[in-house]
């Protein structure tokens, strides 16, 4: 079992990529890059330093929302337990993968603003007609874009008005 919690900062560097297990479990699962940077006293520039790859493997209900908000280019933080794969290559070469079983993936707000889509918390009776409007909610929420503008955003008093005619 995993035993070592670890936060990393970093990039998604490749599409979310959705599969089942053969248990029939999805799995979502990324690989992310963090990039280390320091200013060199001498000169005064930025200096990139060493670069972490990981692979972010995602299972249940973290399936779904990361599926649904994340690309290439996105900017994360990724909470979860760590552990490494070794195998080899098809040419017999040795190779070592670090992968984070993620419980919790999220956007790095200090590069990219977000709005949250609370949609999925309108829980009200069960009728067609409001499952409908919470419906029609969720596909109107605002997104962020990949350079952390807010596109398609929908006035506060339709959503508003959305939750009124679920509720009243």
């Amino acid at each position: 079992m995993y035993e070592t919690h670890a936060a990393v900062i970093g990039t998604v560097i490749t599409d979310p990529v959705k599969r089942e297990t053969a248990s029939g479990e999805a799995v979502m699962s990324f690989r992310m890059a963090s990039n280390v940077r320091r200013r060199d006293r001498e000169s005064g520039d930025w200096v990139d330093g060493g670069t972490l790859y990981l692979t972010v493997s995602c299972w249940r209900r973290l399936v779904q929302g990361v599926g649904a908000s994340l690309m290439k280019g996105d900017p994360i933080i990724a909470y979860g337990e760590l552990r490494t794969n070794e195998y080899r290559t098809r040419d017999g070469d040795p190779r070592t993968d670090l992968e984070m079983r993620a419980s919790a993936v999220g956007p790095d707000l200090a590069r990219c603003s977000v709005r949250v889509d609370r949609s999925g918390r309108l829980r009200v009776g069960s009728s067609s007609d409001e499952a409908a409007v919470e419906a029609a909610a969720v596909g109107e929420a605002a997104t962020c874009d990949r350079n952390g503008h807010g596109s398609g955003e929908v006035a506060d008093k339709d959503v508003d008005e959305g939750v009124a005619s679920l509720t009243g």
